[in-house]
């Protein structure tokens, strides 16, 4: 094998790359999502999804008017 070192290196960084990459992103996700549905508990990031959400979930309600 001519590349048998460089092969165990490029594995070690690449090792190195893909646990940087690991990890959960609920955290990230949970921050994101701060305005949820009344009705059905769906959680969405802003007033526009949820006037999205209403249009085609619920659309016999009126959405809740915009708090901000």
């Amino acid at each position: 094998m001519t590349r048998g070192k460089q092969k165990i290196e490029a594995q070690k960084r690449n090792a190195e790359k893909s646990q940087k990459a690991k990890g959960s992103q609920i955290e990230a996700r949970a921050v994101a999502l701060k305005i949820s549905c009344p009705i059905c508990k769906v959680q969405l990031a802003n007033q526009n999804q949820l006037g999205d959400h209403y249009a085609s979930k619920h659309p016999k309600e009126n959405p809740p008017a915009d708090s901000s």
